[in-house]
């Protein structure tokens, strides 16, 4: 028996919502990078794009456990000397774009430096309130609180 392997016409993607409403962000970051690249369904071919869109609501509300509000630290550099810059998650969800958080965490379990990784993050949409533009493409809810008790706070 041969091994499948998807072609890029037969690929079918859907449109999924995920509402990140008191959701662990760990949690939430690693499912929602396993739909981007596709991992869910039967016919993952690891050099296609399989992975279906997600949209993620409410990421203002999403949550972290333990003390990672506030210990956890973001690094970055401005590319200048002397010119890092840090921020915690506490001060990133409080600001003008709290959905940065959501999309840094699933950017970071995403497979590094690859056209294809940077192709399949960019079907990924994150809004801080419950208003979306995607009701045209039809998506369908993914209950991602529901599948674990876990999942939620």
């Amino acid at each position: 028996m041969q091994t499948y392997s998807a072609k890029p016409a037969e690929v079918q993607k859907k449109w999924l919502i995920i509402d990140a409403d008191g959701v662990v962000l760990g949690r939430l970051a690693s499912n929602v990078a396993k739909i981007l690249r596709g991992k869910h369904k039967t016919i993952f071919t690891p050099h296609i794009d399989t992975g279906d869109h997600v949209v993620v609501i409410n990421a203002e509300k999403v949550k972290l456990t333990g003390r990672k509000l506030t210990r956890k630290v973001y690094h970055r550099h401005t590319g200048y000397p002397g010119g890092i810059k840090t921020a915690t998650p506490e001060f990133i969800l409080n600001s003008a774009h709290p959905e940065r958080v959501i999309e840094k965490a699933v950017e970071r379990m995403m497979p590094k430096e690859s056209p294809l990784a940077r192709s399949q993050f960019g079907h990924l949409r994150v809004y801080a309130g419950t208003a979306h533009p995607h009701e045209a493409q039809k998506p369908e809810v993914y209950d991602f609180a529901a599948k674990n008790p876990k999942n939620k706070r």
